[in-house]
């Protein structure tokens, strides 16, 4: 029996322990996308260092645990531009939804926020037309 969902489980249950201890911690809302807008247009100044621990923490980890899961597939394509033009899209889509899969879709949903619900309905959408379009229309991933 294929046991892969565990990890996702596993997965969601920390990143929404996460945005937990971040709004119980801090008051505000752990979207990535706002976190990292902060520091780039300067609006999150006051908080920078709490903003770069968190985005800091965000990269270390994985690489923390590489020792520990040495082998993992995560069925990524191996097309550079693919991967570059997807960093790209979900940019531009954070920026246009005014936050991003943990803003709306973690802490939107858990606090019941209409704009997180409707914002998560929508790129779950998009992703879904995406992956039909690309994947079985196009043949690109």
């Amino acid at each position: 029996m294929e046991q892969d969902w565990i990890w996702g489980l596993v997965g969601g249950l920390l990143i929404g322990t996460g945005g937990a201890v971040y709004l119980l911690g801090n008051g505000r809302i752990m979207g990535a996308s706002g976190i990292i807008g902060g520091l780039v247009d300067g609006s999150g100044r006051s908080t920078a260092v709490e903003r770069i621990v968190f985005l800091v923490g965000v990269a270390l980890l994985p690489i923390l645990l590489m020792p520990i899961y040495r082998e993992v597939d995560t069925h990524l394509t191996t097309n550079p531009a693919v991967l570059v033009a997807a960093g790209l899209l979900v940019g531009i889509g954070t920026r246009i939804a005014n936050g991003c899969t943990s803003g709306h879709g973690v802490c939107g949903i858990s606090r019941l926020s209409l704009r997180g619900i409707v914002a998560t309905a929508f790129y779950i959408g998009a992703g879904g037309l995406t992956v039909v379009i690309f994947r079985h229309l196009l043949g690109v991933i």
